[in-house]
């Protein structure tokens, strides 16, 4: 049987790690966001927000280096199951199961970005006449 999956993506979010009961086994969810390889009509790439899960060490190390816009590839499986909520309502979830994660950037990287993105914004709101002396 085949069940393998790789991706490369963006986290959507911080990395929330917890610890089971009573062996206390390390477990990381995350949100990976995989863009399309193809454009929409509009011209525009999309992108698949797809749930992920790490466990042990890795799930440790997930959560300490690695942050909500910081690029990760995953390789793993595709697991789903079911349960039933507080309403009486079973609940289907899939998800992808990392059993290898690679930070494809440092720390260090994601920060310059985001330094260089604001500086983008800054530059883009502010008007020529702003930015020039008036000679009185």
């Amino acid at each position: 049987m085949i069940n393998n999956v790789t991706l490369v993506g963006r986290l959507t979010r911080d990395v929330d790690l917890r610890y089971t009961t009573p062996n206390g086994k390390a477990v990381a969810n995350f949100g990976l966001a995989v863009n399309r390889p193809f454009k929409n009509a509009n011209g525009e790439y999309e992108a698949d927000f797809i749930n992920c899960q790490a466990w042990g060490k890795q799930a440790e190390n997930l959560a300490n280096y690695m942050k909500k816009g910081n690029q990760i590839g995953v390789v793993g499986r595709i697991q789903t199951r079911n349960y039933e909520n507080n309403e009486g309502k079973r609940v289907y979830v899939t998800e992808v199961v990392a059993e290898q994660v690679v930070f494809l950037e440092s720390r260090k990287s994601h920060q310059q970005q985001q330094v260089n993105a604001a500086n983008n914004e800054i530059n883009q709101h502010t008007t020529p006449s702003q930015n020039q002396q008036v000679d009185v």
